[in-house]
């Protein structure tokens, strides 16, 4: 796998990791904003709640397919070793993220935790992006 992925990303893995993990959190961002705007928090003349909605889980579905992604080429490539800060958040995000699919998919009671869930999800991609791209791009 760690073969396939240096082949991929043509030996810059640590660069696609930290552009791919930019965009996931300018999206997570998003994401925000179009939450706020489906529970009718925030109201916008140009987008409408259902609107913000559909786009909430479409852009949720990007997130999560890129998430696997740069989890996959992170663990493939850098492992477990250095079970610092980073290696933390990014275990803990990917279960938050199912624990937040799971109350999406159940309903019922688990709805009411969605915005919960939502900031958590969203501060652990802050965290996680924090503890390497940051580092990366001098931020963190």
């Amino acid at each position: 796998m760690e073969d396939l992925i240096e082949e991929v990303t043509r030996g810059n893995v640590t660069e696609v990791k930290v552009v791919l993990a930019s965009v996931i959190l300018a999206l997570a961002v998003y994401q925000l904003l179009l939450a706020a705007v489906a529970y009718g928090w925030l109201r916008l003349p140009f987008l409408e709640s259902a609107t913000a909605s559909w786009t909430h889980r479409a852009s949720g579905d990007a997130i999560v397919v890129l998430t696997i992604l740069v989890a996959t080429a992170c663990i493939a490539v850098y492992g477990f070793e250095d079970g610092g800060a980073h290696t933390v958040f990014g275990c803990v995000l990917l279960g938050a993220i199912a624990v937040k699919i799971v109350a999406v998919r159940a309903g019922g009671r688990l709805a009411r935790l969605l915005p919960v869930l939502g900031v958590s999800v969203l501060a652990l991609f802050g965290l996680t992006w924090l503890t390497s791209a940051g580092d990366f791009l001098g931020v963190g």
